[in-house]
């Protein structure tokens, strides 16, 4: 059967999607991607500094992630698969970093032990979280927000100290009104199916084989090794960069998309592009639907990467990196050590610190300078880690409506917005708004709709 599919939208989830096309139908896929920005790979954005390859957007995805493993395996990227460095990670609280307990999913505590020898609560705080195993059934809506299902349960303190700064490394959001039913779906469903939310974690991860290898990890060389495999399998002259399309319209046979360069017909339609973007381009087309892809909310998000002199710094804790609380004031959201965490910036010369800046309610970063930005971050890292020195690179990056989030009522907004999509016919959404916004999410639902075009 032979398909011509337009993709709009080169980042990740467009890539991804025409990657599955071809290696579903083989040479019977004629696809076509297009992209308004110059640079193919959306949020993916391997820079060099200090001579070493830094992520600038995601630099880590889910090592059991089935679909995202397989087009890993089918670009011929499993050797340059890479495991973080040893050693955990912290969340600065009460005036100092503290160790993320062993045994904690999603910020929910699966052990109060190594809870209480955290000292990331008080021991106040530790004994309302215990409470969870005695609290009777919690009676919740169909669409609970995060924090109604975790604070009665747990307690504020586990709230504020653990799932906020969690949550919010994740999707810089506010808990209060993320889903929990399509944020953290498995959460969700063990406290719909059991009493105690402790008591259940605790019983799995008992049961649970030991996973072999990290949770997470990434490409070495940086994720832009991804991005260029799958350009090239594509075919760099499928992929036109620098496209901006200004119309789409449904025709008889398909569909027929306007650019400056003239007109482009096909069969199937792909819109890979933020929920806002393709509000734009069917407003015209389905003014409902459109309505309903601007109902998704976006956070915006920055992070600057400093480049240090290895002597010049005070020895850092072990580990990869910290959190921060909303509840603690600070400017950083979180910090990752780059030049601990992955093999290949292991470096004795330089020291790679990367500064996560923005979340849902505060956008103090928005109105300042790059040069700003860093003394904010630097101020900081004097006051938490004691760094006084100058960096001797540095670099900012600012994501603009970066993150969607997953709020109350979302997985019923994708359901209105799943039956006006199949009204149309011929047209798939895919992409972080609607069902997983890491890069395994994104693959799973690339694959999906490569699986929908082929069927038919």
């Amino acid at each position: 059967m032979s398909t011509s599919t337009l993709i709009i939208g080169a980042g990740f989830s467009g890539l991804a999607t025409a990657h599955f096309l071809m290696r579903r139908l083989g040479p019977e896929a004629h696809v076509t991607v297009l992209d308004s920005s110059p640079r193919v790979g959306g949020k993916i954005n391997t820079v060099r500094l200090a001579g070493l390859p830094v992520d600038t957007g995601p630099d880590a995805f889910l090592s059991r992630a089935a679909e995202l493993r397989e087009l890993i395996d089918e670009l011929g990227l499993n050797s340059d698969v890479i495991e973080p460095q040893p050693g955990g990670a912290y969340i600065w609280s009460r005036g100092k970093l503290r160790p993320i307990p062993d045994g904690a999913s999603f910020g929910l505590p699966g052990r109060l032990g190594p809870l209480l020898r955290s000292r990331l609560l008080s021991p106040a705080g530790v004994a309302r979280a215990g409470m969870d195993i005695v609290l009777p059934t919690s009676h919740r809506s169909q669409d609970p927000s995060v924090a109604d299902l975790v604070r009665p349960r747990f307690g504020s303190e586990v709230y504020d100290r653990l799932v906020e700064p969690l949550l919010g490394g994740v999707h810089a959001g506010d808990p209060a009104r993320l889903s929990a039913k399509s944020t953290v779906p498995e959460i969700k469903a063990m406290a719909e199916a059991h009493r105690s939310l402790y008591l259940t974690m605790r019983s799995r991860r008992a049961q649970a084989p030991k996973p072999a290898g990290a949770p997470l990890v990434s490409i070495a060389g940086g994720m832009g090794v991804l991005v260029d495999a799958l350009v090239k399998e594509i075919s760099p002259q499928a992929v036109l960069a620098g496209t901006e399309v200004s119309g789409v319209e449904r025709t008889g046979a398909g569909w027929c998309i306007s650019t400056a360069g003239g007109r482009i017909s096909a069969e199937e339609l792909v819109l890979a592009v933020p929920a806002y973007a393709a509000a734009d381009l069917l407003e015209p087309l389905a003014p409902e639907l459109s309505s309903e892809l601007r109902g998704i909310p976006y956070v915006d998000v920055a992070n600057a990467t400093l480049a240090f002199r290895a002597h010049d710094l005070p020895e850092l804790p072990p580990g990869t990196g910290f959190l921060v609380p909303p509840v603690e004031d600070r400017f950083i959201v979180g910090c990752t050590w780059l030049t601990n965490k992955w093999p290949h910036l292991v470096n004795d010369d330089v020291v790679l610190i990367k500064s996560m800046v923005g979340r849902a309610g505060d956008r103090r970063w928005l109105t300042m300078s790059d040069e700003q930005l860093i003394e904010a971050v630097r101020a900081d890292l004097s006051g938490m880690l004691g760094i006084d020195a100058q960096p001797f690179e540095t670099f900012v990056q600012r994501w603009p409506k970066a993150i969607p989030q997953y709020v109350i009522g979302h997985a019923d907004r994708l359901e209105t917005i799943d039956r006006q999509v199949a009204d149309i016919g011929r047209l798939h959404l895919t992409g972080a708004a609607y069902r997983g916004s890491g890069l395994a999410g994104c693959a799973t639902q690339a694959a999906a709709v490569a699986d929908r075009i082929t069927r038919g």
